[in-house]
């Protein structure tokens, strides 16, 4: 068998150096490699050709895809994974069969194991014939980028706003499903589309197309309704007219569109529809801007503050433009929350920006549905006043139904309150009207089932993202990191890495943080070096929370971690300089708090360090936040570790054990910052606790 496989390989791998990026030719290679043993080069390859053919693109040759990685992990003896694939492509129509999966060798490593053999049989039923696309609503829809016919490029943001604001507007009808916009804005303009692709995509049965053009004070606007279903043109209508009337032509297309779908359109909804943004197209212009950085910003990536900036600074001139521009109030003061909630700005400063512009908001329209969204998400982000900010949400969604930032924050501030499972059925709720929201996908349902070691149910929603952006290089890590965090395997996580580092250099600040964290857990120095450098001045963090670390103690945790005392103690003495000045801007934030705590500890300053871990703690219970508590827990752990005290590091970790939080397996069997509590009995016996998953109730 080896001698065969061998010469199968050197003609199959000549195949592949001619075809690199074609799934089938991949898939075997890594079969070929599966039986010669070679199990990480097997399942790379393997994975590698579901990325490039994923079942959301190609239903037929999606599922061979998965079908291969299944045999190819079953033959390198990776039971978890082969059980996991072939579960997630069994209820779906491929060349699977019942008579393969009993009879065929390829299978017999599986054979005996209870989740194989219950697949089996499950290959058994039949599945339905109808395609996704039946169970849309017919009152569904999705308004995809308006393409922008003007000579002058700039002008694409105000297609985009044309665009946008006939989202909005059909979104304001309660009897009709409408995507949001983020999730349309692959399906770009100029482009060719498949319309009955697309609608199974986002499982909606109609979608409105159209074009925009300004030339000096005249428009021209271009719109048509089809239905996804069968490809035939319901509507079409062209709009040439002034540029003042841009907002009049906006809310004529919404309510024509509402009306060929015969939805209930109720007074107030109309109301709404016809009540124009702004007077002044140079704001709306500004404002148009601001909000496609502020949908595309990622607020945990190393450039969404940045954009972030950006985005206030363009929202600013438009309310200057337009003092009563009530959603450019809105957006001004979601992007000041951000700011001070993710952690770039927790100054009052920044918080007054942010109420400034909500009570601006509020005296413009103080009953709209969005100055409920506004104020409910400055509640949660600002005060973390859950109840209040569920409160002014569930008004908001009496008026915006459509709006997926709605059920996607009710999710979030959910899982705060400890309540999971809600939180994961308003999550998946938002992924209905938000499909493509990788935010979502990514830290909200991923981070649900993740964050409560059920990695076998992260997985997928993980791929799915990965599905819709298979370039995205921050999920293709997320993805590959769920090993680590399982279990306690770094390979799959550190091929990634060195996979994008070598076919993406552009990309390597966004993946900095996994880079760090993957060479900590392998206790390979020179690779986090390498790592820091790639995270410029940006800070870091060690985990999927909120506490950011400046440069100089990452410095120090690879010294400490190498026994270099010396440039450990030099290091962090420079870190606690600029984290001291965080603090005394920042007093009651526990997250800046703990860092000068771990700071301290690593300084050999046991009582500082206890002090300001204890303290932040209490700023932020477990009793108050689920989420961030539990981490608060996790650093006064470390802390106590660092210091010594190691009844009090294995007591505070016995608390949250078997609790939701960003702490696993992976970390506290391979990171150097437990190393003090390694051989301690308790600690070893929490670390194998770390295996279990938590319920979701």
């Amino acid at each position: 068998a080896r001698s065969a496989f061998t010469a199968a390989r050197a003609e199959q791998e000549k195949i592949v150096q001619a075809q690199p990026n074609y799934g089938p030719a991949l898939c075997v290679l890594g079969l070929i490699d599966a039986g010669l043993g070679r199990k990480e080069e097997a399942l790379r390859e393997g994975r590698r050709a579901v990325e490039l053919l994923p079942v959301e693109k190609d239903s037929m040759n999606g599922t061979n895809m998965v079908r291969y990685l299944a045999i190819i992990a079953a033959w390198v003896g990776d039971k978890d994974l082969a059980c996991e694939q072939l579960a997630s492509i069994i209820r779906r129509p491929s060349n699977l069969s019942y008579g393969h999966l009993k009879l065929l060798p390829f299978w017999d490593p599986l054979r005996g194991d209870p989740r194989f053999e219950k697949l089996a049989e499950e290959s058994k039923q039949p599945v339905a014939l109808q395609s996704s696309t039946s169970s849309a609503p017919d009152k569904s829809i999705a308004v995809l980028p308006f393409e922008n016919l003007s000579r002058d490029p700039d002008n694409a943001f105000f297609a985009d706003g044309v665009q946008d604001e006939i989202v909005t507007d059909l979104a304001r009808v309660a009897d009709l499903k409408v995507i949001s916009r983020i999730s349309v804005m692959p399906y770009k303009s100029g482009m060719p589309r498949n319309v009955r692709q697309i609608g199974q995509q986002l499982d909606v049965a109609h979608v409105v197309e159209g074009s925009v053009q300004r030339t000096g004070n005249r428009v021209r606007v271009n719109a048509q309704l089809v239905d996804a279903r069968t490809d035939r043109h319901l509507w079409a209508q062209t709009y040439d007219r002034d540029l003042a009337d841009v907002f009049a032509i906006q809310s004529e297309i919404a309510k024509t569109i509402a009306d060929q779908l015969q939805a209930k359109l109720s007074p107030r909804e109309k109301n709404a529809i016809e009540l124009p943004p702004t007077s002044d197209i140079s704001a709306f212009d500004l404002y148009t801007r601001a909000k496609n950085i502020l949908l595309r910003a990622s607020f945990v990536a190393t450039a969404g503050n940045a954009g972030l900036l950006e985005a206030v600074d363009l929202l600013n001139q438009a309310v200057a433009r337009d003092p009563s521009f009530f959603d450019a109030y809105c957006q001004l003061a979601y992007a000041h929350d951000a700011l001070y909630f993710y952690g770039a700005d927790h100054t009052s400063a920044r918080l007054a920006l942010a109420e400034a512009a909500l009570q601006a908001a509020s005296r413009l329209r103080p009953d709209a549905g969005e100055t409920h969204l506004a104020r409910g998400r400055n509640l949660y982000w600002a005060y973390g006043d859950y109840d209040g900010a569920l409160a002014e949400l569930e008004v908001a969604r009496q008026m915006l139904p459509n709006d997926a930032r709605i059920f996607k924050w009710t999710g979030l501030i959910q899982r705060r309150q400890g309540r999971w499972e809600e939180s994961t059925r308003n999550l998946e709720r938002a992924v209905e009207l938000n499909p493509h929201d990788i935010d979502t996908l990514v830290w909200g349902l991923a981070g649900n089932y993740g964050g409560c070691r059920r990695y076998a149910e992260a997985k997928p929603w993980l791929a799915r993202a990965l599905a819709f952006e298979p370039n995205n290089s921050f999920t293709k890590v997320c993805l590959a990191s769920v090993d680590f965090d399982w279990k306690a395997d770094t390979q799959p996580w550190h091929q990634t890495i060195d996979s994008i580092r070598a076919t993406n250099p552009a990309a390597v600040p966004s993946i900095a943080a996994d880079w760090l964290v993957c060479a900590l857990a392998e206790r390979d120095a020179a690779a986090a070096k390498d790592a820091l450098i790639a995270f410029g001045e940006e800070r870091i963090g060690f985990a999927t929370d909120n506490v950011r670390f400046n440069r100089p103690f990452a410095e120090g945790v690879i010294a400490r971690m190498t026994k270099d005392d010396k440039k450990a103690r030099s290091a962090f003495t420079a870190a606690r300089a600029g984290q001291e000045k965080i603090v005394q801007a920042q007093p009651n934030y526990g997250p800046a708090l703990c860092v000068l705590g771990l700071i301290d500890a690593g300084l050999g300053r046991k009582d500082d360090a206890l002090r300001e871990g204890r303290h932040a703690v209490e700023l932020l219970p477990v009793e108050k936040d689920s989420m961030n508590g539990a981490d608060m827990v996790k650093y006064l752990a470390m802390i106590a570790a660092w210091v010594g005290d190691k009844d009090l590091a294995c007591e505070q970790l016995a608390s949250i054990i078997r609790r939701r939080s960003s702490l696993s397996y992976g970390q506290l069997k391979l990171l150097p910052f437990w190393d003090p509590l390694r051989g301690d009995p308790r600690f070893e016996k929490l670390v194998e606790e770390a295996k279990q998953p938590v319920a979701l109730k």
